[in-house]
């Protein structure tokens, strides 16, 4: 015989169990809602982001999405750090499992390569699309995109430099080489998403021979 749940008022509740429960979905629905914003913005930018979009997107009330981030700009930020997070669990996270030195930074690079060529977000790279569309506007977003750009050229050029200390890539200064590598990822984004099925091959084929001659 099936009988139903024991239903507990919530008065009954200890308030401060109440309050958990209560932080912890509205924690989980800003997680969604900062997910969506990042695919939403890898494809249209985050001027392309707007609370009711997002309400209508997730079935939810563009009330609750407000109540969640109050302005665009910090719906914009949210994505900025949702995009992150993902590049970091597709990227970086995976290879840390490779050696140090020229072993990581192959493994660093061929996560790379698959992040943008799946794609992970909708859009392809999320960075790409992003930086170039606030690198002349000051403020808290701009802010945010450029810390995370310094943030993943400073894990490159570690493992470069680590790399140089083992024997390879002699000669190469790291954030040169670093910025050679995100130029030629950049460009390999962008031809995936215009439909050139040259672009990702092209690409690797460069980033071989620099890296692969250096080393």
């Amino acid at each position: 015989m099936v009988t139903n749940p024991v239903q507990i008022p919530e008065q009954q509740i200890p308030e401060q169990q109440i309050s958990d429960q209560r932080l912890l979905k509205g924690a989980r629905a800003r997680a969604t809602i900062a997910r969506r914003a990042a695919d939403v913005a890898s494809v249209e930018g985050l001027t392309g982001l707007s609370l009711g979009r997002l309400a209508a997107d997730l079935g939810v009330s563009k009330s609750g999405v407000a109540t969640l981030f109050g302005t665009k700009e910090n719906l914009q930020l949210a994505a900025v750090q949702s995009a992150r997070e993902v590049f970091i669990e597709a990227v970086i996270l995976p290879a840390l499992t490779a050696p140090r030195g020229m072993p990581r930074l192959r493994a660093l690079i061929e996560n790379w390569f698959v992040y943008i060529g799946a794609p992970v977000l909708p859009g392809g790279c999320f960075r790409s699309q992003c930086v170039s569309e606030f690198d002349s506007r000051p403020g808290p977003v701009r802010d945010a995109l450029a810390a995370d750009r310094a943030d993943w050229f400073a894990v490159l050029e570690k493992e470069i430099r680590r790399a140089q200390e083992q024997g390879a890539l002699s000669g190469l200064d790291p954030h040169a080489l670093a910025f050679q590598l995100d130029a030629i990822m950049t460009a390999a984004n962008s031809a995936a998403r215009m439909g050139d099925s040259s672009g990702l091959p092209t690409a690797r084929a460069i980033v071989t021979a620099l890296v692969g001659a250096a080393g």
